[in-house]
């Protein structure tokens, strides 16, 4: 779709709600490009989500509160007193599911228009409508003209007939019922939806690597998601349940030390490959349970090393596996962007280029202006992208679609109708 951009001037906040931390950005529309200027930000550690999934909504609920207030608390100055009533909300990949749709619609001759894509994507959505699932994207990737393929932008063209490949991507309606109650009862609306591993590739991946093709991979508490670009548009997304969380639960299992202790150990000393200096360097360990911290346990740096390497090698040999599976073949282009809070231990990027066998660099927010540094890492890419998605992306909203599409007179529905199924 062409994307069009929020008018200047327009305030929208973005929930990102995630097994580690929810976050909540308020930005505002600075020009007619959609660029963002980040006015309140709030975090706080999650309660009652883990996984990617919401296993307790009073405490989901909590924690939501806690993070808007403290936005809302820092854009005071701009929002007047009025509190937030909307919110573009993240949906973790273990809830989604992508599909690839074709849909085709008569043209009749004429030039072909936005409301002609529209008319398309409405009638492939009407083909995949559930009560078990929710549409999330509606997204178009190709188009082909009379049998012509590689069209990229078919508006102004002319033809007879036009179909077009869709990267359709569903939500589980009960994950999202249950995010929905939690976000509700924060007396908040969700305005749009996005999958998690799509808002970060949104947030992080430069223009050129959304067109040549590129993997993001976010690598969460609980979920590691990824999605894959070619053409400037998401084409696949996944996840799979394992991220940092898992890290630091294998550490406190292997040095018998509490998960705090064990989280602290992974941010001071971790890494994800080993040196040879590690066998020298000696780390303290406090022992689980005993509160005397001056008789700690003295453990080598490569016991640390040796307890991460091997959960993040499965880490990436599962995403490799999915991605393999996906049939995506030459699309998932060379380069590999890694994301999320958990990206940041040491040796991961020289991992994931071993096991992947792509191009690996380390991504973070690169499009919103005036975000505090405390909140401008990789950790906040997915709540970041969310922005940028409402603003530049709204055109694969499937609610926006069929609100946008115009179906003419009833004469020419019946003929179009007829057109198309006869």
């Amino acid at each position: 779709m062409k994307h069009k951009h929020k008018p200047k001037g327009s305030l929208v906040a973005a929930l990102d709600i995630g097994s580690n931390k929810i976050a909540c950005f308020i930005g505002r529309v600075i020009d007619d490009e959609g660029t963002f200027e980040v006015l309140g930000v709030g975090h706080h550690a999650s309660g009652g989500v883990k996984s990617g999934t919401i296993t307790d909504i009073d405490k989901a609920e909590a924690t939501i509160r806690q993070t808007v207030h403290a936005a809302e608390n820092m854009a005071a100055d701009v929002m007047k007193g009025y509190p937030l009533r909307e919110v573009v909300v993240n949906l973790s990949g273990v809830h989604a599911m992508s599909h690839g749709h074709t849909a085709e619609v008569q043209i009749a001759g004429h030039e072909i228009t936005d409301n002609d894509v529209r008319r398309a994507l409405a009638k492939a959505q009407e083909q995949v409508v559930s009560d078990e699932y929710e549409l999330i994207h509606t997204i178009p990737t190709g188009y082909r003209i009379d049998g012509h393929d590689g069209i990229r932008e078919p508006r102004g063209m002319f033809g007879q007939h036009m179909s077009v490949d869709i990267h359709m991507v569903t939500g589980d309606i009960g994950a999202l019922k249950n995010m929905s109650t939690a976000i509700d009862r924060s007396h908040l609306d969700i305005s749009a939806l996005c999958v998690s591993a799509y808002a970060a590739g949104v947030a992080s991946l430069v223009e050129d690597e959304m067109d040549l093709g590129c993997t993001v991979i976010d690598i969460g508490g609980g979920v590691t998601s990824f999605a894959v670009f070619q053409g400037g548009s998401a084409i696949y997304t996944d996840a799979i349940p394992i991220g940092g969380q898992h890290i630091t639960n294998d550490i406190a299992k292997g040095l018998t030390t509490s998960t705090s202790d064990a989280e602290r150990l992974k941010i001071l000393y971790g890494s994800a490959m080993a040196s040879h200096a590690d066998e020298n360097e000696l780390i303290d360990v406090p022992r689980i349970g005993e509160h005397d911290r001056h008789d700690p346990n003295h453990v080598p740096r490569s016991l640390l090393v040796g307890i991460i390497q091997p959960r993040v090698e499965e880490i990436f040999e599962l995403v490799r596996a999915r991605l393999k599976d996906s049939g995506l073949g030459p699309s998932l282009g060379r380069r590999v962007v890694l994301t999320g809070g958990s990206s940041q231990i040491p040796g991961l990027k020289d991992l994931a280029q071993h096991v992947l066998d792509k191009q690996v660099r380390l991504g973070k927010p690169i499009r919103l202006s005036g975000l505090p540094d405390a909140v401008s890492g990789p950790a906040f890419s997915t709540t970041a992208g969310l922005l940028t998605y409402v603003s530049e992306r709204s055109g694969e909203m499937p609610a926006e679609i069929m609100a946008q599409v115009e179906l003419g007179s009833f004469w020419e529905r019946t003929k179009m109708w007829l057109h198309e199924n006869w």
